[in-house]
């Protein structure tokens, strides 16, 4: 690490009667952008040649510089205007990340026009259509991107973008738009559109996950956003100390990648390197090539990925040099990172260059833009999210055995979901804090400034039949670790049983004999018991230990809403239709199950 030493947490507190404590960081906030387009302008004229951001070109990268960008934006935002696309308008974007994603999002932000990314699988699959005709109808669009015209065709020409403008970046089919046809020259317009968008204007529309019910959109504001990257770079100053890079994979419909990551460089003027491979499936090794080809500063990814690169840095001692020599800060979210990963990174670390390595994570939401919570002094550990970022409150409402429920408040916080005045409402609390359905633990109850600990969401908890309380997240994340390269996923059940039980998605490839939805396979069963004996070896009682198991036969279905945007499981909507298999579970004659 090479720059400022990490800012050693500091806490505010106070503590209710009723136990309930409320903690603030006591760190200031320093100066906050008016919106997005000032970023781009600052680098523009401090670091006009530096590359902002950059796709793969063949053999190398195209890249764009930040005067580059700032001339492409402002001639897009013109050409929206004389298109008749104006401030309050939306344009809803179906495809990914890329350069032409980032001109048009960039150049609607400028003039107060709403961008509203979208999870790519609900226009590629068509199961998943009816999730597209929701959003989509639900900010009602004036115009609609992708970014090839004959690959998202299908999704283009659904019912609900009939006399919507299409605009596509290449192969544009009839009735359609080339992005680069809408290039005009600004004019005083342009310049009184980009005076009128201030905190207040939102920027985007961003899309919950649809883990719990329809995707709720949350609208995104100027404010928002450049308040959290001002709140980033209060807790991690290394952020704007030097110019950084950041390999990036992550889908824009996501706040992670589209606030977190994205936001990050343009506000600190770092180079965002596009990675069009993915850290599963065929796309691995396209991810890795690109992994090879970076030397990132920043690390800021999901396990799954940090988990490739693991594998990667072990059989490539250059790679791993590479790696080290260039790493600032070494970040996850998204779920909890292995032991395993956490430790092979400090041990490789260590080798490298006789230190370990700052590796921290964060919490937050869609709702707060994201960041409300992050770990930013050294002597982090797994599961540790830190504590609150400056201007945020974090109020903690005692659950009982050192758990709580964790509410915020503050000025990356939304004002409500779209169109749903009743459900907004709802979701916050008398006091204003904003009930997020997350459950938390205090590292060290004496010391609040040593931070939090993600502790589940309190919507996937129930009860067994003693009426004793199972925390369905937390047992579903020592579940993975236990069964690591035997699962690819697990569902936690048992509501109203007397135990505990596991719907298990397999690996890929998964062999043995289909039985009316659930896989008989001797060995891979053997092996499963042995691992969940080892891990019931760990429980303390009903509530944490998992009694029996089921292999199921077929993945995820992401037509029937079983997997979300963010790529996770969505556990309601599993167990209700597979309420069958459920039962099988819980039917001892049954030779699928597996007993430990």
């Amino acid at each position: 690490m090479t720059g400022p030493e990490p800012i050693p947490h500091a806490v505010e507190s106070e503590t209710r009667a009723d136990g309930t404590i409320l903690l603030r960081s006591a760190l200031k906030l320093g100066p906050v952008a008016r919106n997005t387009g000032a970023w781009l302008h600052r680098w523009a004229a401090e670091t006009p040649d530096a590359v902002f951001i950059a796709e793969r070109d063949g053999p190398g990268w195209r890249a764009v510089s930040y005067a580059q960008m700032l001339t492409r934006v402002r001639r897009m935002a013109a050409g929206l205007l004389r298109a008749g696309i104006g401030p309050g308008e939306a344009i809803v974007v179906l495809s990914g990340p890329s350069i032409d994603h980032a001109v048009l999002s960039l150049a609607a932000q400028y003039i107060g026009v709403l961008t509203v990314p979208l999870a790519e699988q609900y226009s590629l699959i068509r199961q998943a259509h009816d999730r597209l005709r929701h959003c989509a109808g639900a900010v009602r669009p004036a115009a609609v991107f992708a970014a090839d015209g004959q690959r998202f065709a299908e999704a283009l020409a659904l019912d609900v973008f009939a006399g919507v403008r299409r605009i596509v970046s290449r192969n544009a089919g009839p009735g359609m738009t080339l992005l680069a046809d809408l290039d005009a020259e600004p004019d005083a317009a342009l310049d009184d559109a980009h005076a009128r968008v201030g905190p207040d204007t939102v920027a985007k529309i961003l899309f919950t996950s649809g883990s719990t019910s329809e995707p709720k959109g949350v609208p995104q504001t100027q404010a928002m956003m450049c308040v959290n990257q001002a709140q980033y770079l209060a807790c991690l100053p290394i952020l704007g100390a030097k110019r950084h890079v950041l390999l990036d994979w992550l889908p824009w419909n996501h706040v992670f990648a589209g606030n977190s990551n994205f936001n990050m460089m343009l506000s600190n003027g770092g180079a965002l390197y596009l990675d069009d491979g993915k850290p599963v499936g065929p796309l691995a090794a396209r991810s890795l090539e690109n992994f090879r080809l970076v030397q990132a500063t920043l690390r800021f990814d999901v396990p799954v990925a940090h988990a490739l690169q693991v594998a990667a840095l072990k059989a490539d001692p250059d790679l791993r040099r590479r790696y080290f020599a260039a790493l600032d800060i070494f970040f996850y979210a998204g779920a909890s990172l292995p032991a395993d990963i956490w430790a092979a990174i400090e041990e490789m670390s260590l080798a490298e260059t006789g230190e370990r390595p700052f590796m921290i994570s964060s919490w937050g939401m869609t709702e707060t833009a994201p960041s409300a919570i992050i770990y930013h002094e050294k002597g982090a550990g797994p599961g540790m999210i830190g504590v609150p970022v400056p201007g945020l409150e974090a109020k903690l409402i005692p659950l009982g055995e050192g758990r709580y429920e964790l509410r915020v408040r503050g000025p990356n916080l939304f004002g409500g979901y779209l169109g749903d005045a009743g459900g907004s409402a709802e979701s916050f609390d008398a006091e204003g804090f904003f009930i997020t359905g997350d459950a938390v633990r205090l590292v060290d109850p004496a010391d609040f400034s040593r931070g939090l600990i993600f502790d589940g969401r309190l919507g996937e908890d129930f009860k067994l039949i003693t009426g004793t309380w199972v925390h369905a997240s937390t047992l579903r994340l020592k579940a993975l670790a236990a069964l690591a390269g035997l699962v690819q996923d697990v569902v936690v059940v048992g509501e109203g049983r007397a135990e505990v039980g596991l719907l298990i998605f397999p690996p890929p490839g998964q062999t043995g004999h289909r039985s009316r939805g659930a896989i008989v396979d001797e060995t891979t069963a053997a092996a499963l018991e042995l691992a969940l004996a080892r891990l019931a070896e760990t429980a303390t009682g009903s509530s944490n230990r998992i009694a029996r198991a089921l292999i199921l036969a077929e993945p995820p279905d992401i037509g029937a809403g079983e997997i979300t945007a963010k790529g996770s499981l969505n556990t309601a909507a599993i167990t209700r239709r597979r309420a069958a298999l459920v039962d099988r579970l819980y039917d001892d004659a049954d030779p699928a199950v597996i007993r430990i």
